[in-house]
């Protein structure tokens, strides 16, 4: 596996490379995250994996600094994956210049997540922009529990007639049906296994305001849940740490 610190070492790496799968990802990896990496194996000859904690798509900086970073364990974890290379981008050579440009979608990413994270996706969109131009993959590959983003990130690809095409992958779970996330790395036992019952209300409740109400009762901080797009969308805050999640209904 060929670690790539630099723009020129993946410059470098992509010459000659054809069918390359990407996998985007902010590190502290998971089974969702090497469920996506099984599935760009699947499907392409080259797979390359990024790890890089954007700042822009933060709108809450102490949020940005509580972010896991376990890049020493990433790399074990994609080794053992069989990944062929894992770029590790660097800041000052995303952002030579103080951001005065970025990518801004006026519709989709203003519901939801965008309506309670003010300039979330403008971050998102534009990181994966410069991401899909450098490293100029045939498919890239995406996680089902943040949907809205993988909505707005294929949409990005069609308008902009990127020659990418944007694979979603099943959200993947623990036992007790909690979507998988980095963010769980920051909750207490008793926290993990309350935080289970987002799931299990967007599932057995007959209406998003239902679905709402249970999670209040159990003390939850509920952001919002609805009902859009044939799915129900939730974010939820407990012990300190912002959940999503969503099933379709």
């Amino acid at each position: 596996m060929r670690v790539l610190e630099t723009l020129s070492d993946l410059t470098t790496w992509r010459l000659g490379q054809v069918n390359v799968g990407f996998v985007p990802t902010m590190g502290a990896l998971h089974q969702g995250h090497l469920s996506l990496v099984k599935k760009a194996k699947e499907q392409t000859a080259n797979v390359v994996v990024s790890i890089f904690v954007n700042p822009t798509q933060f709108n809450d900086k102490e949020d940005f600094e509580k972010y896991p970073r376990t890049t020493e364990q990433d790399l074990k974890l994609l080794e053992q994956q069989g990944v062929d290379a894992v770029w590790l981008p660097l800041a000052k050579e995303l952002y030579p210049y103080e951001p005065a440009m970025k990518i801004t979608e006026q519709n989709l990413s203003r519901q939801l997540c965008g309506a309670h994270r003010p300039g979330h996706f403008d971050g998102v969109l534009t990181v994966v922009m410069k991401l899909f131009q450098l490293v100029q993959p045939d498919k890239a590959f995406f996680g089902e529990k943040d949907f809205q983003q993988l909505l707005l990130i294929r949409r990005m690809a069609e308008e902009f007639f990127l020659d990418v095409e944007v694979v979603s992958v099943p959200t993947k779970r623990e036992e007790s049906g909690l979507a998988m996330s980095s963010r769980n790395q920051r909750l207490s036992a008793t926290d993990r296994e309350k935080a289970a019952l987002i799931y299990r209300a967007l599932k057995s409740s007959p209406s998003a305001e239902a679905a709402k109400a249970l999670l209040e009762k159990e003390d939850f901080k509920v952001e919002y849940v609805e009902d859009l797009m044939g799915r129900r969308f939730a974010a939820a805050w407990v012990g300190g740490v912002r959940l999503i999640d969503n099933v379709e209904v």
